[in-house]
Parts: C-alpha cells; sequence; structure tokens
C-alpha cells in the first residue's frame, strides 16, 4: 500500500513535471521553424499579388494621377468610370461595344464546350476502365500521346474539319474544338478514376441486367460528384481563359473576352488608357476566380479522393 502511495505520489510529480514542460516546448515550436514559414508564405503572397495590387489600384485612378508615374500609390481621386467604360464602351477595333458581347460571347460557348467535353470523356473513360472494349490498351495509348500534342499541331486539320460541317466562325465550332481538344486529357482523368470503382459492384449490376447505359447513368454518374467537381473547375477556367481557339475559330460577333479584351488594349489610339484596360483585364478575369471561390473546397476534396482510393 506504501509502495502504491509512493508510486502514486512519484508518478503525479512526473506528471506535474511534464505538464509544466508543455507550453515551453510549444513556444520553441513558435520561435524557430514557425518564423521561416511565415515569413517565406508573405514574401510569396506578396510576390504574387503586388501585381494584382497594382492592376486593382490603377482601374480606379483617373488618367492625371496615372501619368505621375507612381504605381503603388493608393488612388487619391477614386473613381468607377474606367470600369463603366470597359464594360459598356471600350473599342474593340472598330465597334465601341465594351466587354459586355464579350462576356455573353464567352457564356455561349462555355456551355456548349463543357456538356460536350464532359460527357464524351467521361462516357470514354468509364467504357476504357470498367468494360472490355478491343483494343483498349493501344486507344488508351494514343490518348496519352495526344494529350500532349500542343495545340499549334493540330490547328490547320481542325480549321477544316470545322469548315467541312459547316460550324466555322460559329460558337458551336469553338465548343466542338474545346471538346476535341480536351478529350484525351479528361479521358485519362476519368479512366483512372473509376478503374478503382470495386469490380463487384460492377459485377452484381450486369448479373441484375444491368446494361451499359443504365450502370453508367444509374450507378456511375452519381459516384462521380467529386471527379466531376475536378474536370467542372478544369475546363471552365481553360474555357473562359482561352485565347487562341476563341481567336482561330471565332467569326464577327462570336468572339470570347479574351479576344476582345486583346483587341480593346492592342488597337487604342491615341493616349493609352492604362486605367480602361487594367479594369478590362479584371472584368475578364472576375468570373473564373468566383467559381474557385464558390467550388474551390470541393476541388481539394476531389483531388484527396481520387488519391485515397489509389
Amino acid at each position: 500500500m506504501t509502495m502504491n502511495v509512493n508510486a502514486a505520489a512519484a508518478g503525479g510529480q512526473l506528471e506535474d513535471e511534464y505538464l509544466a514542460e508543455v507550453p515551453l516546448r510549444k513556444e520553441r515550436r513558435i520561435r524557430g521553424r514557425s518564423i521561416a514559414v511565415i515569413a517565406f508564405l508573405t514574401f510569396c503572397a506578396a510576390f504574387f499579388c503586388l501585381p494584382l495590387y497594382v492592376i486593382l489600384v490603377t482601374s480606379f485612378k483617373t488618367l492625371d494621377q496615372i501619368r505621375l508615374g507612381d504605381i503603388f500609390s493608393l488612388p487619391t481621386e477614386w473613381t468607377i468610370e474606367p470600369w463603366i467604360t470597359a464594360w459598356n464602351s471600350a473599342c474593340s477595333g472598330i465597334t465601341c461595344d465594351g466587354l459586355k458581347v464579350g462576356f455573353v460571347n464567352s457564356l455561349a460557348i462555355l456551355f456548349p464546350s463543357l456538356v460536350l467535353s464532359i460527357v464524351l470523356s467521361s462516357v470514354t473513360g468509364y467504357a476504357l476502365a470498367l468494360w472490355n472494349v478491343r483494343w483498349a490498351g493501344p486507344f488508351l495509348f494514343l490518348l496519352f500521346m495526344c494529350a500532349f500534342i500542343p495545340f499549334q499541331i493540330v490547328m490547320i486539320p481542325l480549321i477544316i474539319l470545322t469548315g467541312m460541317f459547316g460550324i466555322y466562325g460559329t460558337v458551336w465550332g469553338i465548343a466542338v474544338v474545346h471538346a476535341i481538344t480536351s478529350l484525351p486529357l479528361l479521358t485519362l482523368i476519368f479512366r483512372n478514376y473509376y478503374k478503382d470503382i470495386p469490380r463487384e459492384i460492377m459485377q452484381a449490376a450486369v448479373m441484375d441486367s444491368g446494361r451499359f447505359w443504365q450502370i453508367f447513368f444509374r450507378i456511375i454518374v452519381p459516384m462521380s460528384g467529386n471527379i466531376l467537381i475536378v474536370v467542372l473547375i478544369l475546363m471552365i477556367t481553360n474555357i473562359w481563359n482561352d485565347f487562341l481557339i476563341g481567336l482561330t475559330f471565332g467569326g464577327l460577333g462570336t468572339q470570347p473576352m479574351t479576344v476582345i479584351l486583346a483587341n480593346v488594349v492592342i488597337t487604342t489610339t491615341g493616349e493609352t488608357l492604362y486605367n480602361e484596360n487594367m479594369a478590362a483585364a479584371l472584368l475578364t478575369a472576375i468570373p473564373p476566380l468566383v467559381i474557385y471561390f464558390l467550388l474551390g473546397r470541393f476541388f481539394v476534396q476531389g483531388i484527396t479522393a481520387g488519391a485515397i482510393k489509389g
């Protein structure tokens, strides 16, 4: 009994000593490596945010203040006139309809491009991953090689192809080209995600007389939430920020927002309107940023879900 009391007393003393040391260990951890990490992250944030800061404050300045050359100073007289002008009446070539026309065109291009690219690549990935498709290996290798071919190499054949089908210079022509160019990479993404679905699920579905499309719509699509969010964010960012496809395949009246932005900046005559150009650049960049901030949390969840499944 005495030994137990002594042991308990010794244990209590050790516990008190341990608890007394805990705050000291935490304090050392904060003072050491954390300071270097915070300093490095602060430097990185400043490095990436400094150009954005200059663009943002310049868009709210008057031309008289911009002529002074102090690009880092805050506006002495805040104005939203450059934003209104960029949206409503900025000149792109000989037309002065602003960026609103390009915004509508980009939306018209975005939705069919998303539908075509995601539907085609998800079905292809599902077939290659879960069904015994003949020549699936060589076809997958061909897709893998096509994913790394620069767009400039296939530009001329795609112009001829869209011209043969009569969709060159239309919104559908741009959407089809986006679907074709994104098909290899998206198919690989969907195929790698679907191949980890347990075989028992597919066998049970086939035994219940499930067919290709029934299994796809009733089982595979409900299980694809994470990967669909990932692909959706990737494609929205890619399609909205695209310039070359929109410039090459877009006709008069179907040019996306990025092409009109380039025309606004390049075709300025007389004095360069830096505040209007900066406002136009920010207006073009806002939609994908909004999508990313709204769905960014699901994007990370989708990537980590795919990694854990592997």
